[in-house]
């Protein structure tokens, strides 16, 4: 009889125990916090020795590391447009065929298709409080200044504070520009042209072989001075038509000021949370940093071992610190999953004017930001729920950023849109242990809508093979990134084709140093056979959709430009500067 009770017991233990787990795995909030161009070898929770992020790294030991975490694009507008959608960009049209495989302008007409679904949406459908605090970089107006077709509250946001496109050299004085010298290649050419033009027709007409109307040569200069103008004050005036704060639709400062902006940005985060202690909610901290041009506030300048690129990456540090203090004082730690990651890898061609690094770490791994060497899409993957994740745990199992949708979307009781195909996978059994092996059996790597490699990672092996079809050329040849250019492109003179393609083992070879070939693999055209064959089922799964990042969406069309004032008052406004300042504590 005593058996018979104990074992009455344990079953009524194990149902509590089940019980609890079910209802603690039900509806949690999320916290997704997201660095730009962070590189992977940043942190100090993976092996960064001088960077001071104990924050970050509390995450790490409080919850699960993904050492194989991968972003669906080394670029942010593709990268992002995944992360929201669960679905390689290919597949919603933001990924370009173009040079440009990002959005420059706030005026331009691209961005994350309405028919598109975000995990906001969702999320904000089954009753959750939803905020976007920081970048957005998927578009803004589609064919006037106020349809705001592409903005983050049509995308599911309650609400939405930051940047509605991105942080550039050329939004703070003083750091140079991303555009100078790409305008300057390109123009050289056209201004040639015209100029020999101008002076053969002056020829032709002065020794009488043809003549040619002076009407019409005034018409041709007056268009080309008038184009030249347009241009020059276009970029003049950069930094007020592109490099504003917004408050849900409304400007609160154009231009953007750095003053305190990680400050504002986590104190809007923190009063969210504030507002929501009762209520589900989904809070995307989307940070500007690490992307350029870089800063950081007073308190971090000059703080780091590794000059304003470690301020601000420790100054980002901090913010996280903030949210989990947020989270701690109202008791939330248990309902909520945090996840931390960067949109690509560390963009390490970037250098200042004075000659400082101001890009990033990529760690072992090869290239970084623009390529599909793993420095450019190897990214932190970071997840925290006690009582949930178990802590302290690592997964070095091929995952995606991709993977955030269908988690976070089954943990809020949502459900998967079926009209559609999922690319990323529920992560929630291979975090609680459920499963070893990650669904992802392929991975494909596009650069920009070019498929420039394929992960295969076996079901009976711990292989993981990678083929590349084509790879960046460096420059100079013997560096580890694309200095010549900024950022490496993907197509044409830019690009070496490979036939057979490279292939690497990254279980044997991480850095992918040395390339296999027939006499070094026996199944190396068998490992070809098998990832082409998965190349041709990808391909067929494909739908030809509008490509938002074609030159007609990406050019700056004058009628879809925000300005709070008036194009002729240089757009100018600042509503931020008049609240209180957010006194930062450090301790």
């Amino acid at each position: 009889r005593k058996k018979m009770g104990l074992l009455l017991l344990l079953i009524i233990c194990q149902c509590a125990i089940n019980s609890i787990k079910t209802h603690s795995v039900s509806k949690p909030n999320i916290i997704l916090l997201m660095a730009d161009d962070l590189g992977v070898g940043d942190l100090g929770c993976y092996g960064n020795k001088t960077l001071r992020t104990p924050n970050i790294d509390s995450l790490a030991k409080e919850g699960v590391t993904l050492t194989q975490h991968i972003a669906a694009a080394p670029l942010c507008t593709p990268s992002r447009a995944a992360f929201l959608t669960g679905r390689y960009p290919i597949r919603s049209g933001m990924a370009a065929f173009s040079r440009v495989g990002v959005f420059l302008f706030s005026a331009s007409s691209g961005g994350l298709p309405s028919e598109e679904i975000t995990f906001s949406k969702l999320l904000k459908q089954n009753g959750y409080a939803t905020a976007l605090i920081g970048k957005w970089h998927l578009g803004m107006n589609c064919e006037s200044s106020n349809d705001f077709c592409h903005h983050p509250c049509s995308h599911g946001f309650d609400y939405f504070y930051g940047l509605p496109v991105t942080n550039f050299r050329d939004c703070k004085p003083g750091q140079g520009s991303v555009f100078l010298k790409g305008v300057q290649k390109d123009l050289v050419i056209p201004v040639q042209i015209t100029g020999i033009a101008l002076v053969s027709l002056a020829v032709v007409q002065y020794i009488g072989l043809l003549k040619v109307p002076f009407q019409a040569l005034g018409y041709f200069l007056l268009i080309i001075t008038i184009s030249l103008v347009v241009v020059i004050l276009f970029f003049y005036h950069f930094r007020q038509l592109n490099c504003f704060l917004m408050r849900d639709h409304q400007i609160v400062q154009q231009p953007l000021s750095y003053e305190n902006l990680t400050q504002r940005l986590t104190k809007e985060a923190m009063k969210f949370i504030e507002r929501n202690t009762d209520t589900p909610f989904l809070l995307f901290l989307s940070y500007l940093h690490v992307h350029t041009a870089l800063y950081a506030s007073e308190n971090f300048k000059g703080k780091s071992k590794h000059g304003l690129y470690g301020d601000a990456v420790e100054e980002m540090d901090w913010s996280v610190g903030q949210v989990l203090d947020v989270l701690e004082k109202h008791n939330l730690n248990d309902k909520t999953l945090v996840y931390f990651t960067s949109d690509q890898g560390a963009h390490v061609e970037e250098i200042s004017s004075a000659g400082e690094v101001h890009g990033g770490y990529n760690g072992i791994y090869k290239g970084g930001k623009s390529t599909n060497w793993e420095g450019g899409i190897r990214v932190p993957g970071l997840l925290r729920w006690p009582g949930v994740v178990q802590p302290g745990a690592y997964i070095d199992e091929p995952t995606s950023n991709m993977d955030i949708f269908p988690t976070i979307v089954k943990l809020a009781d949502a459900q998967l849109p079926s009209d559609r195909i999922i690319d990323g996978h529920d992560l929630l059994p291979l975090l609680q242990g459920e499963v070893t092996q990650s669904k992802h059996e392929f991975l494909f790597h596009y650069c920009n809508a070019y498929l420039n490699a394929v992960r295969w990672h076996p079901g009976n092996s711990e292989s993981v093979w990678k083929v590349f079809f084509f790879t960046p050329n460096f420059s100079p040849e013997d560096s580890n990134g694309c200095y010549d250019s900024h950022v490496c492109f993907c197509h044409g003179g830019f690009i070496t084709r490979h036939d057979p393609p490279l292939l690497f083992d990254l279980s044997r070879d991480p850095e992918e140093k040395v390339p296999l070939t027939p006499e070094t693999e026996s199944r190396f055209y068998e490992i070809i056979r098998v990832i082409q064959q998965a190349v041709d089922n990808h391909t067929r799964s494909l739908h030809a959709v509008p490509n938002q990042l074609s030159w007609d969406n990406l050019l700056w069309k004058p009628w879809l430009q925000l300005c709070c004032s008036s194009l002729f008052q240089s757009c100018y406004c600042d509503y931020e500067s008049r609240g209180s300042p957010f006194q930062v504590h450090l301790g």
